[in-house]
Formats: C-alpha cells, structure tokens, sequence
C-alpha cells in the first residue's frame, strides 16, 4: 500500500510537471504569436505612416504643378493677342519725318537699326538745330494696347534744349504723316512723354504732353502742356518697359515698368494750336484714332520689342 501510495504521489508531481511545460509552451507561443503581431503592427503603422507622407508628397506636386499651370495659361493668356510691328531687321512699315526735310527723308541716318533694335543717333550731325524727329508707323489704331522698351545712351546731341536732355517720348492719335508741314516741330498728338534721369535728381517717366492737343484729367479740361506722371526715376542706361492703353476718345492710361502711372480722358484738338485747327475739318474737335510715332529730341535713345494688341470689349 505504501508503495502505491508513493507512486501516486509521483505521478501527481510528474503530471502536474507536465502540465506546467504545456502550459508555458502555449504561453511562449502565444508571447511569441502576440511578439508577431505587435512586429507584423509596427511595420504596418510604419507603411501608414509612409503612406500618408507619400499622398502629402503627391498632393503638394499635384497643387505646385497646378499652380505653376495656372500661372503660365495665365501668362500665356495674358500674351495672347499681341503682334509685334518692329522685326528686328530694318525699318520696313515705318515711316521717318525730320522737321526741315521731306516726309522719308531720313537726314544723318537718325533712326536706323543696329543689333536688333531701333536706335535714334546723331553721329552725323555737327549740331541738333532744332531737327526734330518722328518715327510714324504704318497703320492707324482706335483702341488698343502698346508696349516697348526704351532706353537712353551716351550724351546728348550739341545744341539740344535743356529739356530735351534724355526726353522722348510716343506720340499716339497722330494725323497722317503727310499732313505735316515741312519745318513743322512735332506733329499733333497726345505724347506718352519718356524721360531718363540725371543720376541725381528725381525726374518722373511716362508722364503726358499735348502739342496742339487737350485733355481731361480729373473730369476737368486741362491745358498745361505736360503733367507729371507718378512714376519712378530710372538712371542710367538701364532698358525700361512702357505700355499704353488707348481706348478711342474715352481713356489714356500710361504704365511704366507694369504699374500704371497716369490716367486721363478725352484727348481732343486745341482750336487755339495752327497746326490743329489745319485739321479740324468738320469741327471735330475729339481725337478717337490715329497713328503713333516714336520721337527723336536730340538725345540718343533705343527701342526694342515693340507690340500692340487690339482692344475689342
């Protein structure tokens, strides 16, 4: 008896030994399934997380690509409809007129082309004596929009005014060339007047002239025969941008380098002027077309990349 009472005692130790083991062994293989999971977890949070990275990446192209289509359909847009008048080459569609010599007459080569652009020079000439110069082109325009460059070079020519120091300028609702007389100075027009500084002073661009002209600023008649611009001072040689909007007989507005710096109305003929009332006609005193020229004061100066835009709304 009392060795079938040890060996039950055995058994039970040996047994429950054995149930610890399978115990354990479950346990180690559910901490190694758990150990698994929480591996098989981690790495799935990783490639959350770098998916997430991944969409924010994709989005940002896709809004940074976007907007850079967006700014070149609108640069795109915004350069739709130009057409350029000058081709770089010779001055074929212009027309020169030189106060003292006959319309196409272009006395010393004043306007001529080099390098690709429109220069006014006067290597040929001993003196300026008050030889004025314009550039028409060929057509006439109502509404529109106009831009160039410009630029002034080198010193200004011997017996040139004082305020013809780097001063041009576009001369916009010009009558026909033909109409002017042969010592006539300037034709009759609105000028966007262009002007350069002296390295020191303040001296505005862009500002508006009416030889035998009048305009409405600020719902009054004006007739002071140039009013400042709001413009920057540009020395030097530097090239600068200019552009106009005509429209008609309704509105002038003057833009220097992309900012707007002038703004007026109702240009119109001064029946006071003799040049102007040469083309009153009918009474007609509201200028609402014409043609445009470039000016030549006896200061050298350039210009480049000149194109106008019809207006049509």
């Amino acid at each position: 008896m009392k060795d079938c009472v040890s060996f039950s005692a055995r058994f039970k130790k040996l047994a429950h030994q054995h149930y610890l083991i399978i115990f354990c062994r479950k346990t180690e293989r559910k901490g190694l399934a758990n150990a698994h999971k929480r591996r098989q977890l981690q790495r799935l949070n990783k490639i959350g997380k770098a998916m997430k990275k991944m969409k924010l990446l994709i989005l940002c192209a896709v809004l940074v690509t976007g907007c850079n289509t967006s700014k070149e359909q609108a640069d795109k847009g915004s350069d739709q409809g130009w057409v350029s008048l000058f081709n770089g080459k010779n001055l074929d569609g212009w027309t020169v007129k030189i106060a003292g010599y006959e319309l196409g007459e272009n006395f010393g080569k004043t306007f001529r082309v080099e390098d690709g652009v429109i220069k006014v020079a006067y290597d040929q000439y001993e003196k300026f004596d008050k030889r004025f110069g314009h550039l028409f082109y060929k057509e006439k325009y109502s509404s529109y929009r106009l831009r160039l460059e410009y630029r002034f070079t080198g010193e200004q020519m011997v017996g040139g005014p004082g305020w013809a120091f780097r001063n041009s300028g576009i001369m916009l609702h010009c009558p026909p060339p033909e109409t002017m007389a042969k010592d006539q100075s300037f034709p009759v027009s609105i000028e966007t007047q262009l002007l350069g500084g002296n390295g020191t002073d303040a001296r505005t661009t862009g500002n508006v002239c009416t030889p035998g002209t009048h305009i409405v600023l600020n719902s009054s008649l004006t007739t002071k025969h140039c009013i400042n611009s709001t413009s920057k001072t540009y020395h030097g040689d530097q090239w600068v941008k200019a552009e106009v909007e005509v429209r008609s007989n309704e509105s002038i507005k003057h833009f220097i380098n992309g900012e707007m710096v002038l703004s007026f109305t109702n240009p119109q003929l001064d029946p006071a002027d003799k040049d102007a009332r040469a083309l009153l006609g009918n009474g007609e005193l509201m200028l609402h077309e014409g043609y445009f020229a470039l000016q030549a004061e006896s200061h050298p100066v350039e210009f480049r990349n000149i194109e106008i835009k019809i207006l049509t709304d």
